[in-house]
C-alpha cells in the first residue's frame, strides 16, 4: 500500500463530505494543519488517529483501504440503513435495485 493512496483517499473522502482540511483537523481535536500535513505527505496518522479519521468520514478501515471498490459516503449511508432493515425488507430492496438496473442497462 502506497502512502500516496492514503493521501488521495483521505482527500477524496474529505471532499465528498464537503469539509475543509482545516475544519476536519479542528473537529478531530488537532491543530488546523493536521489533515494538510497528512495529505501533503509530511506525516501519517497514528493508528488511533486513523481510526478517528475513518469514524469522522463515516467509513470503516476496510472501506478506506478498498482500492477496487471505493464506497462513497452516500453508498455508506445506504449500507448503514440496510443494516437496520429486516431480511424481508432487504430482499424487497434488492428486487427494486435489480428492476432499476434492468430498466437502465
Amino acid at each position: 500500500m502506497e502512502e500516496q493512496f492514503i493521501r488521495d483517499r483521505l482527500s477524496a473522502l474529505r471532499e465528498e463530505k464537503q469539509v475543509s482540511e482545516r475544519k476536519m483537523s479542528l473537529d478531530l481535536g488537532h491543530s488546523s494543519s493536521y489533515i494538510r500535513s497528512i495529505t501533503s505527505g509530511r506525516s501519517l496518522p497514528a493508528m488511533k488517529g486513523f481510526l478517528y479519521i475513518c469514524e469522522y468520514l463515516g467509513v470503516t478501515p476496510m472501506e478506506f483501504f478498498n482500492e477496487n471498490k471505493a464506497t462513497t459516503l452516500t453508498q455508506q449511508k445506504a449500507i448503514n440503513y440496510i443494516y437496520t432493515m429486516s431480511d424481508e425488507d432487504v430482499k424487497l430492496l434488492i428486487g427494486f435495485i435489480e428492476r432499476l438496473k434492468n430498466a437502465n442497462p
